[in-house]
């Protein structure tokens, strides 16, 4: 619709001088009825519910022992005009008796750019890996895999600007960089003398796909992120022994603490993702599964005076750790067996390095879940979800049965899921 918020000046200029003034008038009214901002007639609302009730803690995770609110989302998206579209999500967390309201998304994003180009500026979810790009309410499991919890804070959102491209090929094929201020993956800086960069964080992604027959359909992914800001410095090392000496005082609240920044932090992140999906005959709603693999490799988390430090130590130590980087994968299976019910299996691991004392302890995360989910339909879900965690190296070490028993109501217009 165009706007006609300058018509008046135009007629004036060139309508007969024989016209009357209330033809003028009354022909503007109709204009001016025509004239309303394209956001009032086609802005989309919605709000997501996500209570819950789980048995016990789990290491990093999103969601505290007894009942809480998950990621409780309100939304609201438009497209502005014929050039731009916005978003502005909002979300409503509840945890250790506490609330806390979240700006997730706000931005603005291109719609007519030519030959694929899109550019989004403002807060946004990053492109990287499989899961991040969705709202943790899409998600087949209560919390995200230790992975993303361990390296993303969860899920990783940030101010910056994004540029993508799809390329007009046969199979899908989209690539895409982004810039960020990166404060959420910033390393540790206890004494707050690190003089960091504002814009710390730059990622690249590629991902491909296509149909292997009209029941089957797969998606591969690579991602790359770099944060100018996620190294260790030598300074913190040197207050090792002061610092695990706080967490021997606070280490059970450290480790399971709520927030969106990340545990372990490197320069360079590598992630490789696969996601194949099958539905009899092609159809999604009656019959699906999903299986899904994301591996992460986090390494140069130290400075360079530091990694020497490191290496010395372990030649000298035949049991000190010897790895320099952080890792982690996770396997998962969802299968629909109908329309109403959903069984997903899903295991991770995470390999971590902990500073003491002059070198790094390895730390070890093993996590296996089982979630069965009833759906009335596509916008309530119940589900109840068994997981069971062992770990070694941490200040708690234990192996943890946990239940957690979850709902998740969609109201008003939603937005299609990714693939």
């Amino acid at each position: 619709m165009k706007n006609f918020q300058f018509l008046p000046a135009r007629l004036s200029a060139h309508l007969p001088i024989k016209f009357s003034a209330a033809i003028v008038i009354s022909s503007f009214f109709p204009l001016l009825s025509q004239a309303q901002t394209p956001t009032l007639s086609n802005l989309t609302v919605s709000a997501v519910l996500d209570g819950y009730y789980q048995s016990d803690d789990r290491l990093m995770t999103e969601r505290a022992k007894g009942f809480g609110l998950g990621e409780t989302e309100l939304a609201f998206s438009a497209s502005i005009d014929d050039m731009f579209f916005g978003k502005l999500t909002t979300v409503f967390e509840s945890h250790n008796g506490e609330t806390e309201v979240i700006v997730e998304e706000a931005f603005v994003q291109t719609m007519a750019l030519p030959n694929g180009f899109t550019v989004r500026a403002g807060r946004f979810l990053s492109d990287i890996g499989y899961l991040n790009n969705q709202h943790l309410h899409t998600d087949s499991f209560t919390s995200r895999p230790s992975a993303y919890r361990a390296f993303l804070g969860g899920h990783y959102f940030d101010d910056g600007l994004r540029f993508s491209y799809i390329a007009p090929t046969d199979l899908y094929w989209t690539m895409g960089v982004e810039a960020f201020s990166g404060d959420s993956l910033r390393a540790a800086d206890e004494h707050g003398e690190r003089a960091f960069d504002s814009t710390g964080v730059y990622t690249a992604f590629t991902k491909m796909g296509g149909d292997i027959s009209i029941e089957s359909s797969w998606q591969l992914g690579v991602s790359y992120l770099r944060n100018e800001n996620g190294q260790l410095t030598a300074e913190e090392h040197e207050e090792a022994e002061h610092e695990e000496a706080g967490h021997e005082e606070a280490g059970h609240e450290d480790e399971h603490d709520h927030g969106h920044g990340a545990s372990y932090t490197g320069k360079n992140t590598f992630i490789t993702d696969f996601v194949y999906k099958w539905a009899p005959d092609g159809n999604y709603k009656y019959q699906h599964l999903t299986l899904s693999a994301e591996y992460f490799r986090v390494s140069d988390f130290m400075v360079p005076e530091l990694h020497e430090e490191f290496a010395g130590a372990a030649d000298h130590d035949e049991e000190a750790n010897s790895k320099d980087y952080h890792e982690a994968w996770y396997v998962s299976g969802v299968y629909q067996f109908s329309p109403n019910w959903s069984a997903g299996l899903r295991y991770g691991k995470l390999d971590s390095q902990l500073q003491h004392e002059g070198h790094f302890d390895q730390q070890t995360l093993k996590e296996t879940e089982l979630s069965i989910a009833w759906h009335n339909s596509h916008f309530s879900t119940v589900r109840v979800e068994f997981s069971h965690q062992s770990n070694v190296g941490f200040e708690i070490e234990s192996n943890d049965n946990v239940v957690t028993l979850q709902y998740t109501m969609i109201m008003g217009a939603h937005s299609a899921h990714q693939f």
